[in-house]
C-alpha cells in the first residue's frame, strides 16, 4: 500500500508541467487506484507529502508513513499491520536509548531489523555504538551490515 500511495503521488508529480511551482509542502485530499483496496487497506491518515528540488532538475518527495504499533500481553511487544509485523522496544544501558527491533514478513521473506534511537541528539556516541555492535552480533547479525545514516534536523534539505 505504501508503494502504491508513492507512486500515485510521484505519477501526480511528474504530470505537472512547471516543477517550480510544485516545490513546497502539498496536503493530501484523495486517493484513488485501479486496484480494489480493502477497507482496512485504506489510508484513514496520512502526511503531507513535501516536494523539495535537487541539483539538474530532479524532484523529492518526503512522506512520512504512520503505523499504528498495538500492545501485545509481552511487555515491550507490539504488534502492527494486522499482526504481520512484531516490534519490541529494547532498553539499552546507555542512558535515553534503546533499539526497536522489528520482525515480520517482506516479499514472502522473514525480515529482522533493528534500528538504533536516541532522544537527546543526533550524534553517536562511541559507548552507545558499542553496545548495539553487541547486541547486533548476539542475535546472529555481522557488525559490517551496520548502516548509519547521515542526520537532518528536518525532512526539507537545507538551501544556498
Amino acid at each position: 500500500m505504501k508503494v502504491l500511495f508513492l507512486t500515485i503521488i510521484l505519477s501526480l508529480i511528474t504530470a505537472l508541467p512547471h516543477p517550480a511551482e510544485i516545490i513546497r509542502t502539498w496536503y493530501v485530499k484523495a486517493v484513488v487506484a485501479d486496484k480494489d483496496m480493502p477497507k482496512e487497506k485504506r489510508h484513514k491518515k496520512v502526511s503531507p507529502l513535501t516536494v523539495t528540488a535537487l541539483d539538474g532538475g530532479d524532484l523529492e518527495a518526503t512522506v512520512t508513513f504512520i503505523v499504528v504499533m498495538h500492545q501485545t500481553e509481552e511487555s515491550g511487544k507490539y504488534s502492527a499491520l494486522g499482526g504481520k509485523r512484531h516490534m519490541y522496544i529494547l532498553d539499552l544501558p546507555v542512558k535515553d536509548h534503546h533499539i526497536f527491533h522489528c520482525e515480520g514478513q517482506l516479499g514472502g521473506k522473514a525480515i529482522r531489523m533493528r534500528k538504533l534511537v536516541g532522544k537527546r541528539n543526533p550524534n553517536m556516541s562511541l559507548e552507545v555504538l558499542e553496545e548495539f555492535k553487541k547486541f547486533t552480533e548476539r542475535k546472529g547479525l555481522p557488525q559490517d551490515i551496520i548502516i548509519m545514516p547521515i542526520q537532518m534536523e528536518s525532512c526539507i534539505p537545507e538551501r544556498d
